[in-house]
This record gives C-alpha cells, sequence and structure tokens, in this order.
C-alpha cells in the first residue's frame, strides 16, 4: 500500500509559516504520516506556470492515498493539478475556495492565470475520491456564493459553513484549524 502524506498549499501573498498550516502540519505528523507545504512564488513572480514549476517536485509524493489542502487561492491550484495528474487521490479539503475573479484589483492582477478559466470538473472528479469545502459566512474576500458553486460542480461530500471565520487566517483568529484537522484525521485513518 502506498503511504499516506499530506499536502497544504498557501494562497496568495502567503506562506507556509502562517495562519493555521504551521500547526495542522504537527497536528498530522504526530499521526506518522508525511506533510509537505510548499512555498510559492506569490505576490512577485505569481502565475500558474511559476505555480507548477514549484510543485513539480512534489508530484512525485502523489499516490492513491495522498490528501490535497487547499487556502484561498490553493484549492484553484489544486483543481489545476487534479486536471492534469494521471492518478485518483483520497481527498481534497478547500478552505475558502474560488475560481474565477473576486472584483478586487490586488488579488485579481496576480490570481488570473489560476482562477480565471473554464474548469474540466468531470476529470477533477475522476483524480480525488472525495471532497471537503470549509467557507465562513463573513469571508471579506471570497464571497460564499463561489464555494457553493464549487461544492455543487464537485459534488462536495461535506460543505460546512462556519460562523465568524473570517478568511480563516490570523487575523480571524485561525492559528488553529481543529475541524480540518479531525477530517482529515478521519480520512487518514480510515
Amino acid at each position: 500500500m502506498d503511504k499516506k502524506n499530506v499536502i497544504i498549499i498557501h494562497g496568495a501573498y502567503g506562506n507556509p509559516d502562517e495562519n493555521w498550516f504551521p500547526w495542522l502540519k504537527k497536528e498530522i505528523e504526530y499521526l506518522g504520516v508525511k506533510v509537505f507545504v510548499p512555498i510559492f512564488p506569490t505576490p512577485e513572480g505569481q502565475s500558474l506556470q511559476a505555480w507548477n514549476d514549484v510543485f513539480r517536485v512534489y508530484e512525485k509524493v502523489i499516490t492513491p492515498n495522498t490528501i490535497l489542502v487547499g487556502h484561498s487561492l490553493g484549492p484553484a491550484f489544486i483543481l489545476n493539478l487534479l486536471e492534469r495528474i494521471d492518478i485518483s487521490i483520497s481527498s481534497s479539503h478547500f478552505v475558502a475556495p474560488f475560481t474565477g475573479l473576486l472584483n478586487n484589483i490586488d488579488f485579481d492582477s496576480i490570481n488570473f492565470s489560476i482562477t480565471d478559466r473554464e474548469f474540466d470538473w468531470e476529470l477533477i472528479k475522476k483524480h480525488c475520491d472525495e471532497f471537503y469545502i470549509y467557507h465562513s459566512d463573513n469571508d471579506p474576500y471570497v464571497p460564499q456564493c463561489k464555494s457553493e458553486l464549487i461544492a455543487r460542480k464537485l459534488n462536495a461530500k461535506k460543505y460546512e459553513l462556519i460562523r465568524g471565520a473570517g478568511h480563516f487566517n490570523m487575523s480571524a483568529g485561525f492559528s488553529k484549524f481543529p475541524l480540518l484537522f479531525e477530517d482529515i484525521k478521519t480520512k487518514l485513518l480510515s
């Protein structure tokens, strides 16, 4: 059986050492599971091609037991990845996901190559067994309708609307994310 692993993808203007990423990595590693948290160029040099170039080394560790976790722009990058890989993974967990533009020049000007396109939803679903979506009722950047659309397109196993979670970042008090960890842990131990 292929080893289980988790790959966490940060968002625009983000990095692996912010928000709940270090906490989640540590909690999953306590279970004896390898966790990868790549650092992508952002905002300078951010593009789908640049992120694909960084991620190429991590593609070698993807197995049917891989779990992908993305925050904000991270889920759209994962959608691009799931369109092109030749393997079906265990699950994807999307926190504040969106596709398309956000009508915010600070984000749209750097995100468009990753988000502003038509996705092949059927192909994406063939490459991932289950999708979990988490959104907040007061996200200042990503409208709830964006995550609801993704949940519908992917027939998400879970859509969790969380009250008062903002953008699930440090400014919203998210240095930990126990609900996300419990869902990942359940998948890892199944």
